[in-house]
C-alpha cells in the first residue's frame, strides 16, 4: 500500500511539473554598430569613383568629416540603426554596404543615384 502511495503521489508530483510554463527565452542582445571605424582617420587607397587619398573619419556622435587635398572639407553625418549604415552627405542619405572592416581595411558601397559607389579606405598615415 505504501508503494501505491509513494508512486501516487510521485505520478502528482510530475504531472504538476508538467503543467508548468517554461522559462522564458533571453531577450536577445542589441546590435550595435561595428566600432573599428568610428574616431580614426580613413583614407581612400582605391575606388573608382572616389579620388585616391581622400580622407574619410567617421566621427563617434555621429559627424562624418570628409577632406582632399584639392577640396574644401565637407561635413555630413552618419548612423548605424538596426545593422544598417547610412551616410549622409549634402542632407541626402545613402544606404550603405560594409564588405569588409579589419583594422586595416574598411570598404564600402555606398547606394547613391544610379551606380554605386566603392571604395576601400585604410588607416591614414600619422593620425590616430
Amino acid at each position: 500500500m505504501k508503494t501505491v502511495k509513494t508512486l501516487g503521489a510521485a505520478a502528482l508530483l510530475l504531472a504538476g511539473c508538467a503543467t508548468t510554463s517554461p522559462k522564458p527565452a533571453p531577450a536577445p542582445t542589441p546590435v550595435t554598430a561595428p566600432t573599428g571605424f568610428v574616431n580614426k582617420v580613413w583614407k581612400v587607397e582605391a575606388s573608382p569613383q572616389i579620388q585616391k587619398g581622400q580622407l574619410y573619419v567617421f566621427l563617434s556622435e555621429g559627424t562624418l568629416v570628409i577632406a582632399s587635398e584639392t577640396g574644401t572639407p565637407a561635413l555630413g553625418t552618419w548612423r548605424y540603426e538596426k545593422g544598417a549604415l547610412t551616410m549622409v552627405e549634402e542632407s541626402r542619405p545613402y544606404p550603405t554596404d560594409i564588405l569588409e572592416l579589419t583594422a586595416n581595411t574598411f570598404r564600402l558601397r555606398m547606394h547613391n543615384p544610379g551606380e554605386p559607389v566603392e571604395m576601400t579606405l585604410v588607416p591614414a598615415h600619422g593620425a590616430p
